[in-house]
């Protein structure tokens, strides 16, 4: 096991098996050391994340939504990286959806739940550009979607 996904157990998390994607696309692309991964939804091993912040999620449950999105970003670059996470140079930039009214205005906050995660669980490597932006309906009804760029070795 590497350092990073190390830290990932000394925190309790166990990346699953990459997401397969839900269309006609690809979970992600790399070229040259970059790869891009595809949006992914927040789900957990008990199914899907759903609900509208603002209405029936609180900041709390979206951060967690986002924290579980970026779990599944990083399932996604160890499968781009051959199983070895390791090779994984920074992450460098996300972009998360937050799945609210238009009165809502804290999606930085949502969307700290993926930042917070990956800062903590790949130090330096995990420090990132970003955008958080609402949107007023995501796939299957889920809180929060985010894709992510990353440099691979």
């Amino acid at each position: 096991m590497g350092k990073f996904e190390t830290k990932l157990a000394e925190m309790g998390v166990t990346l699953p098996d990459a997401p397969a994607p839900a269309a006609n696309y690809v979970p992600f692309v790399q070229v040259g050391d970059i790869v891009y991964v595809s949006g992914q939804i927040s789900q957990d091993a008990s199914g899907l994340l759903t609900g509208k912040l603002g209405d029936d999620v609180d900041v709390a449950a979206g951060a967690a939504a986002a924290r579980a999105c970026a779990i599944s970003l990083l399932a996604q670059v160890k499968a781009a990286c051959g199983g070895d996470l390791d090779r994984l140079v920074r992450v460098v930039k996300l972009g998360g959806f937050v799945n609210s009214t238009p009165e809502f205005t804290q999606q930085p906050q949502v969307i700290n739940g993926a930042s917070d995660f990956l800062a903590e669980a790949l130090g330096d490597a995990g420090k990132h550009a970003r955008a958080a932006v609402s949107a007023a309906s995501l796939p299957l009804g889920v809180a929060v979607e985010i894709e992510g760029v990353f440099q691979i070795a």
